[in-house]
C-alpha cells in the first residue's frame, strides 16, 4: 500500500454499468473502492446505457487495447416518431414525426436490410475528434460537421418485442458500431423517426457469458475487504482466450524477462501467444517469429 492508500492491483472486472454514469465515472467509482494505483476501461458506454464495461486494474491495462476490437451484444429500445439531437433519450427533441403506426411486418422486412457489412455515419454526439476536438464539444456549440461513413458489421439483429410506438431489437455487431445510429437508420428506412430509450450491453468478447458485477456487489465485497474485492477480478490472461499459451522453463522466463528473444519450438506456429512460466503462471505477451525466435512484446509484474 502505498502512502497516499493506493496499492497495486491486476486483473480485469466485468462492471455492470449503471445508467446515468459516464464510463469514466464508473471507472474512478470503482478504482477508489479497489484503492487502485491504475486503471481504465475498453468499450466505453453511454451515460443512458447500462451492462457490460470491462474495468482493468495494473498490468491488465497493458492489453486494454486488444479489446477494442471486440464485438459486442446489444438489447436496445427505440421509439418511433421522435428523434433527439444525441439520438437517445438524455437528449433535446428536435424533430417530431406523426404517421400511423408502422406494421411489424415492415419492421422485421426492413431489419433484413442492415445485416452484414453496411456503411455507417458517426454521430455529432460522440467522442470521434476532427482538428483534435472531439465531435461532442462541437455538437454542445451547435456546430455540425461532415463525417466520413465508416464499414461496420452487424452479425444479427431481431426484433424482441413490439408495440408501437416502442421496439426493442436484439442485436451483435463489430466494432465501432453506433447503435443511436443504427435505431436511426432503422427508422430512416422506414420512412420515420427514431430515438434510443434505452440500451444494456449483454456481451463483449472476449468475456461472452461471464457473469457482470454490480456497485451493490461491490460495495457488499469491500465491506468484508480487499481480497474480497480482489476475489471479483479475472486474471489478465482471460482477455486474451484465442492467444497460444506456451509453458516455458524457468531460463527461458528468465531471458523474455530481460527482453531476450529466445529460440522457439519448430512446433510452435508463428503468431503472437501467451506467456507461461514453470508454474503455469502468466508473466507476459509473446510472438514467434517466422524464423523460429520467441520474442518477448510485453512482460508484466504481477
Amino acid at each position: 500500500m502505498s502512502r497516499n492508500g493506493s496499492r497495486r492491483v491486476n486483473g480485469i472486472l466485468l462492471l455492470d454499468k449503471p445508467g446515468g454514469l459516464t464510463s469514466n465515472r464508473a471507472l474512478q467509482r470503482a478504482r477508489q473502492l479497489y484503492r487502485a494505483s491504475k486503471a481504465g476501461h475498453t468499450g466505453s458506454l453511454d451515460p443512458l446505457a447500462t451492462g457490460m464495461l470491462p474495468l482493468c486494474f495494473g498490468a491488465a491495462t497493458r492489453v486494454s487495447g486488444y479489446l477494442l476490437s471486440a464485438g459486442k451484444t446489444y438489447l436496445v429500445t427505440g421509439r418511433f416518431g421522435i428523434a433527439t439531437d444525441t439520438g437517445d433519450a438524455d437528449g433535446e427533441i428536435c424533430e417530431r414525426r406523426d404517421g400511423p403506426p408502422i406494421e411489424e411486418a415492415a419492421l422485421i422486412s426492413v431489419l433484413e436490410q442492415f445485416l452484414g457489412s453496411i456503411e455507417q455515419i458517426p454521430p455529432m454526439y460522440s467522442a470521434l475528434k476532427q482538428g483534435g476536438r472531439p465531435l461532442y464539444r462541437l455538437a454542445r456549440k451547435g456546430i455540425d460537421v461532415d463525417r466520413e461513413p465508416r464499414e461496420i458489421t452487424v452479425h444479427s439483429l431481431s426484433l424482441q418485442q413490439y408495440r408501437w410506438p416502442d421496439f426493442t431489437l436484439l442485436t451483435s455487431c463489430s466494432k465501432g458500431t453506433y447503435v443511436r445510429v443504427l435505431v436511426e437508420d432503422i427508422a430512416a428506412a422506414l420512412g420515420t423517426l427514431a430515438h434510443v430509450t434505452a440500451l444494456r450491453r449483454l456481451e463483449i468478447e472476449p468475456f461472452a457469458g461471464l457473469r457482470m458485477h454490480t456497485f451493490a456487489e461491490l460495495e457488499a465485497a469491500a465491506q468484508v475487504g480487499l481480497d474480497a474485492l480482489d476475489g471479483l477480478l479475472l486474471p489478465i490472461e482471460r482477455a486474451l482466450p484465442d492467444w497460444p499459451a506456451l509453458k516455458l522453463p524457468g531460463e527461458h522466463e528468465d531471458d523474455l524477462r530481460h527482453g531476450r528473444p529466445v529460440p522457439a519450438d519448430p512446433d510452435w506456429a508463428p503468431g503472437r501467444v501467451r506467456l507461461h512460466g514453470p508454474e503455469n503462471e502468466f508473466f507476459g505477451l509473446g510472438e514467434v517469429s517466422a524464423d523460429g525466435q520467441l520474442l518477448p512484446r510485453r512482460i508484466f509484474s504481477l
